[in-house]
């Protein structure tokens, strides 16, 4: 694997400081928290410690030369991503043409741009948070220590990820390796590769996350090297995460910093300004050492004075003397500069940038810095060119020009969605914080954001540069950024690049009648051919199935996606079947009543004759209670189809074609059993959008009906408790003898339905039908109380809360799982783990009684411990073994623990 550097030897940076010397940004946090970084001596100049207001890690890594939290010389963040790149354009060689540069949102979209730019010759793309409409998603994956996890990839050339060439995939900061794992994982079942190559400016794994890298590549066969411009570690002492929270709320709660607040603490407090560097040079040190590039945010310890006008002593623009006032100030002027920038010009890589492309903004750099130039006040000496979320790589390059070709000193910023604490201390990273409201309509909802370091800043301008899309009324409100910033500089500039948005795609014509017609029982599966049609085609004669400790080691390699084979299917002993018929005695009637609210409530809200569509398996059966409900209470003969969707894959496209060529669309409901941290309720709403951009159908609603929801992810919900559903205690035997859904390429054409195997064998052990009876024989004796409860649901705010998907994040991290897909909330999902996987432990709530009792069972059937938890928000969850390899359990395949 390629190294950046040598990691060997690395010893701990400076903590204290000799007199004279300037304080390093990390001192604070590393006094108060013992938290220090190990390695390079370069490290200190390039990173600082700040505390975030995040639950799943108290420390941020802050980078003096990214340009996000901290103002720094646009020659110096382009001229380190530059240098990586060039390095990389080293290693690849001739591959370098076919390459493609993958930045990661919203810290490091300007880097990948820059290490792009570097290379010369490659392709550009960023993930981004920012739903696009009419644009296809080829891709997401989720960042497990970021307070905003979700990433979408959306390329307007869908050919753009599909190549062979290397992937560069570039990062601010390699911490776990989680992040790259969970992109390179989903990109290389999608679009396998031989040459992946990982850059950042540092490599701060652990020893132990150093070495998955390497035994991740050789799983999924496939070359990862690494190129960084340091490397070293952190050092975390014990508890460091609940001691940094309370820090933080400690010092929130005594500068009155709540979340709603301008800034952290009084602004008249901040000293002077926060960079001791003068100039900004060209960008000559662009290839070299850090020790070439201007010296970062620095204080200088006790000589540091604060006067009520400014600071005396800090350098003007290339080293003239002058005094800069930093406190709170009369809102001042705001100026909008038309850029001129060029028609049809991506703003960034959200969709994509070509070599073309950086040829096209090169060629207009001169004209538009020149119009910002034009606009700045005579005086201003320091000037903050402040960028916006993932919108950094345009701001970036406008503000590099703007040094280059004035005498002003430049700086270059950038919002963001981060919370971190601000505290007023030369030995502390973010020394003020600006807050105020989304100005983008994001899609996650209203929230906070906040610019770092530029209260107190000293600038006698800053130039805000937004994308179009950002250009709202909430942007230009008394408590937005721009009235934030004018409190604080005496002109504000706003500059707009219009926001890219790619044509929309042809749809491709594809014949829907040409598919074929859904398979019945009894010929597929044991139900009545008008329960249910299955929109998959028989896989019956093929083998797939694979020991479950196999599969688990191929998944996690990466080597395999779960839904490319089967589990072996479990065989219940009789003291489980006991359980089983038990648990259904006395659930029926308590099923019965959810399965009667969650049709009445579709039926009253949704449509009046709905087409349901349960995503198969664990959606089928309730899909048929809800159709025997309707007919039961109503009279009503629903139309219900089974079709497939895969986590990470998303929903079968030729079922939904089918689907829309024989129904209308605003008719059908999608169906599912249970609602664990929400994961299939976001890949449909992903799938469908998708759908109905490419094909220019419209009208599916990505809403799920289901039985429960724990989690909170959905509306229409039969109820919200935890417990125990009998038909996830089984697999196929009460799933009407079908298998989990298949899709592999040598199995499944562009234009065939998903696979299922359909188990004929197994009919004598087959509960599908007597479950069903079971619970539809309690109809009568629910009816009044089922309609009454979805009366008063239908008035009702449900709205979902997510409470599912945070608590599954806080465990991850809390048992050092690092990934949210290993941790299954709920008693069905809990069930599965312990059936299909390879589980490490189950958490269950203290006190839960006997919908726990097959968990139990099963647990003690496979070795696995049971840990009771007080205030768990669910009945039970199963946790797979997070690092699983066959040597991680005995040689019983049992799970083995900590």
């Amino acid at each position: 694997m390629e190294k950046a550097v040598d990691e060997g030897g690395h010893r701990p940076v400076r903590r204290g400081t000799p007199a004279g010397e300037d304080i390093w940004s990390g001192t604070w946090v590393t006094e108060r928290l013992g938290v220090e970084l190990e390695g390079d001596e370069d490290l200190p100049a390039l990173l600082g410690l700040a505390l975030r207001r995040n639950p799943k890690r108290a420390h941020l890594l802050v980078s003096h030369v990214l340009g996000k939290h901290v103002p720094q010389s646009p020659a110096v963040v382009y001229g380190h991503g530059v240098a990586l790149g060039r390095r990389v354009r080293e290693l690849l060689g001739d591959s370098a043409h076919d390459a493609v540069v993958l930045g990661y949102a919203e810290t490091a979209t300007g880097l990948g741009h820059c290490v792009a730019d570097g290379l010369g010759v490659a392709r550009c793309l960023h993930s981004t948070r920012r739903p696009v409409a009419g644009t296809a998603t080829a891709g997401g994956f989720e960042e497990s220590h970021s307070h905003a996890t979700s990433h979408l990839l959306l390329p307007e050339d869908p050919s753009l990820l599909a190549g062979e060439g290397p992937l560069v995939l570039v990062d601010d900061e390699f911490s776990t390796g989680n992040t790259v794992l969970n992109t390179v994982r989903d990109l290389h079942a999608r679009y396998p590769r031989g040459w992946y190559v990982i850059v950042a400016l540092v490599d701060m794994r652990s020893p132990a996350d150093a070495g998955r890298l390497d035994e991740f590549a050789r799983g999924i066969g496939a070359r990862i090297d690494l190129v960084t411009t340091a490397s070293g570690t952190v050092r975390l002492p014990d508890g460091v995460l609940e001691k940094g929270q309370q820090l933080v709320a400690r010092h929130e709660r005594a500068s009155g910093g709540g979340s709603g607040a301008a800034a952290s603490g009084p602004v008249a407090q901040f000293p002077a300004p926060l960079e001791g560097a003068s100039g900004g040079g060209s960008g000559a040190g662009a290839s070299g050492s850090v020790a070439q590039f201007p010296a970062p945010l620095g204080g200088d310890g006790g000589s540091a004075r604060r006067e009520a006008d400014g600071w005396a002593g800090h350098s003007g623009a290339r080293g003239t003397a002058r005094s800069a006032p930093t406190g709170p100030r009369p809102a001042g002027g705001l100026t909008r500069v038309e850029l001129g920038w060029p028609a049809g010009l991506p703003d960034g890589g959200r969709h994509g940038f070509t070599p073309a492309h950086r040829a096209r903004l090169e060629h207009a750099l001169p004209d538009m810095a020149a119009r910002l130039a034009q606009a700045l006040p005579a005086d201003a000496h320091r000037v903050l060119v402040l960028g916006f979320e993932e919108l950094m790589y345009a701001p970036l390059r406008l503000a590099h020009e703007l040094e280059r070709t004035t005498r002003a000193e430049v700086r270059f910023s950038t919002t963001t969605r981060s919370p971190v604490l601000a505290v007023d201390d030369p030995g502390y990273a973010i020394r003020t914080r600006l807050v105020f409201p989304a100005h983008d309509d994001p899609a996650d909802g209203p929230g906070e954001r906040y610019a770092y370091n530029v209260a107190g800043g000293g600038f006698d301008a800053v130039v805000a540069v937004v994308d179009s899309a950002a250009d709202t009324p909430a942007l230009h409100a008394p408590d937005g950024l721009l009235a934030r910033l004018a409190a604080h500089t005496p002109q504000v500039l706003l500059a707009v690049v219009p926001s890219y948005v790619p044509a929309p795609q042809d749809a491709p014509e594809r014949p829907a009648t040409m598919l074929p017609e859904p398979l019945r029982g009894p010929a597929f599966s044991s139900y009545a051919p008008e329960e249910v049609g299955w929109l998959l085609q028989d896989l019956s004669h093929v083998t797939l199935e694979a020991p479950t400790e196999e599969r688990e080691e191929a998944v996690q390699s990466g080597g395999a996606h779960y839904a490319e084979s089967l589990p072996v299917e479990y065989q219940p002993s009789e003291q489980y079947q006991e359980l089983f018929h038990a648990a259904l005695d006395e659930s029926a009637a308590r099923l019965a009543h959810a399965v009667g609210v969650v049709t009445e409530t579709v039926l009253a809200e949704r449509a009046p004759r709905p087409v349901l569509v349960s995503l198969a398996r664990a959606g089928t059966p309730v899909g048929i209670l809800m159709r025997r409900w309707a007919q039961h209470r109503h009279g009503l003969d629903l139309p219900h189809y089974a079709v497939s969707i895969v986590r990470g894959r998303g929903i079968d496209a030729n079922a939904l074609r089918w689907l829309a060529a024989h129904h209308d669309p605003r008719d059908v409901v999608f169906v599912d059993g249970w609602t664990g941290k929400g994961a299939i309720t976001r890949e449909l709403a992903q799938a469908v959008e998708e759908f109905e951009k490419l094909e220019g159908v419209t009208g599916f609603d990505p809403e799920i009906a289901v039985l429960a929801d724990p989690g909170s992810c959905v509306r229409t919900y039969g109820t919200r408790e935890d417990y125990l559903i009998p038909s996830a205690c089984l697999n196929s035997t009460v799933s009407g003898l079908i298998s989990r859904t298949v899709l592999r390429a040598d199995l499944v054409g562009p234009d065939d339905f998903h696979g299922a195997k359909f188990y004929r064998e197994l009919a004598g052990a087959d509960l599908s039908v007597a479950f069903l009876d079971a619970v539809s024989a309690r109809f009568p004796e629910v009816i009044d109380a089922a309609c009454a409860e979805a009366k008063d649901l239908l008035s009702a705010d449900r709205t979902p809360t997510w409470e599912g998907w945070a608590a599954v994040e806080r465990i991850s991290e809390e048992y050092g799982i690092h990934d949210v897909n290993l941790v299954k909330p709920g008693v069905g999902e809990t069930t599965r783990v312990l059936l299909r996987r390879v589980p490490w432990k189950v958490l269950a709530r203290a006190g839960a009684g006997s919908d726990l009792d097959h968990v139990r069972l099963l647990a003690e059937q496979r070795g696995v411990p049971v840990e009771e938890v007080a205030e768990l928000p669910y009945t039970c969850v199963g946790l797979i073994h997070p690092r699983y390899t066959r040597g991680a359990t005995g040689a019983d395949g049992r799970a083995v623990t900590r």
